[in-house]
């Protein structure tokens, strides 16, 4: 009798974990924000800071300067995904990328104060 009551208690448990793992599943939140830059290298360096856990995916239209990201809210934060970028050498809406960092990047991608891009 002790042996049923622990295997039910058991298998509520089980049945109750299951159901929770279920449940907390969080969608994919979708954010657009502008992000400065110049041209397909800045997107390229842009995208590739953000191959990061929690985030499904990440485009960067050159000609908008529009950052579309995919990304799970429980696993980085929107804030954080600003601070990605701009420690990347790209000033978004909300970070600023840091200026030793904008120094260093091609001069074609020099987007302060400046025309400067690929487009001829």
């Amino acid at each position: 009798m002790k042996n049923l009551i622990k295997t039910k208690v058991i298998l509520i448990a089980i049945a109750l974990i299951c159901l929770m793992a279920f449940t907390s599943k969080v969608k994919p939140t979708t954010a657009k924000f502008k992000v400065f830059g110049n041209c397909p290298q800045c997107k390229d360096r842009m995208e590739t800071a953000l191959d990061v856990k929690g985030i499904k995916s990440a485009e960067w239209n050159v000609d908008t300067k529009i950052m579309e990201v995919v990304y799970l809210s429980n696993k980085i934060t929107i804030e954080k995904i600003h601070e990605i970028i701009a420690a990347s050498g790209h000033d978004t809406e909300k970070a600023k990328a840091p200026d030793a960092v904008y120094l260093k990047l091609p001069d074609c991608c020099m987007y302060r104060d400046n025309d400067n891009t690929h487009h001829d």
